[in-house]
């Protein structure tokens, strides 16, 4: 494995697992009212922890020009106080820590701990906007850029959550029918509005970073190529969410009416676990797409 796919690699994971660390637990507050185990929170908490530290060791390997194992604690010094992306691992890591001091909060303290953990792990995936193009823009337009990217990291992160919590509730035994029908019913105004917000701040993001007068050379570009398939798959997630929506749903409210619902519990397993793959098809191409110029070649 070269560094720069280990890079890719450790950028996915990390981005995954904080992705589902505040989606699930945003999902939780505000669909089914039930708090996520705290062993899940504390486990992705530290996952997410141990993955910000190894990064930070690539990055200072990647920027010294050094082998992996010989980064020495100067380097990672210079790089956690004079570079952005290093001030932000750092907070990242804090946030972290936090997070799973709070999973550990006792039982009587479970609304507050899923609130703290909400909030700390949304602050996590916020300072993903340093790994990537979002804090490289300067002046007025740096600022959009960056709060756009922000955005944009958070909304998709609740709809990841959100996938992940209901393939839970779908392939777990003894599903029930009524419990499902009011979680996507909750769920499904959020979810429009999620999609309305990935969709904005991803144009943003793509004006600042491509330019209207380059949309026509995507294809002939490295970054243009992932960005067209980053598309690809969030128009199929899209659709698939629509699929859900207009027909699954329903099917399954009318399937509890006649006693049946087994049938379109299978098909609403099938589309989120298609939507949820491309879900994270993308995260795999956003996490390369960060360490490619914008509308630069091979």
């Amino acid at each position: 494995m070269t560094p720069d796919t280990a890079m890719v690699a450790v950028r996915f994971a990390l981005y995954a697992d904080l992705m589902a660390l505040f989606g699930i637990h945003a999902f939780a507050l505000w669909t089914i009212r039930a708090q996520p185990p705290r062993s899940l929170a504390f486990a992705l908490s530290l996952v997410g922890l141990l993955l910000s530290l190894l990064g930070l060791l690539m990055l200072v390997a990647d920027m010294a020009a050094l082998p992996l194992a010989d980064v020495d604690r100067a380097s990672i010094a210079i790089v956690l106080g004079e570079t952005a992306a290093g001030k932000a691992i750092m907070w990242r890591i804090a946030f972290l820590l936090l997070a799973a001091l709070a999973a550990l909060l006792p039982a009587r303290l479970e609304r507050f701990r899923a609130v703290a953990i909400a909030c700390l792990s949304g602050l996590a995936v916020a300072t993903l906007a340093w790994s990537g193009h979002g804090a490289a823009t300067e002046g007025a337009i740096g600022t959009l850029h960056l709060v756009a990217d922000i955005l944009h990291l958070l909304a998709g992160a609740a709809w990841f959550g959100a996938l992940l919590a209901f393939l839970w509730l779908l392939v777990r035994p003894g599903v029930d029918p009524s419990a499902l029908h009011r979680a996507l019913a909750r769920f499904s105004a959020l979810g429009f509005g999620l999609v309305g917000a990935i969709l904005l701040t991803g144009l943003i993001n793509s004006w600042v970073l491509v330019g209207i007068a380059n949309v026509g050379a995507l294809p002939f570009m490295l970054y243009g190529r992932l960005l067209l398939a980053k598309l690809a798959l969030f128009a199929a997630m899209i659709g698939l969410a629509a699929l859900n929506r207009r027909r699954l749903t329903p099917a399954l409210a009318m399937a509890e009416v006649y006693g049946n619902p087994a049938r379109a519990i299978a098909s609403l397993r099938t589309s989120i676990a298609l939507e949820a793959t491309a879900a994270m098809a993308i995260l795999a191409l956003v996490a390369w797409l960060g360490m490619v110029e914008p509308m630069t070649g091979m």
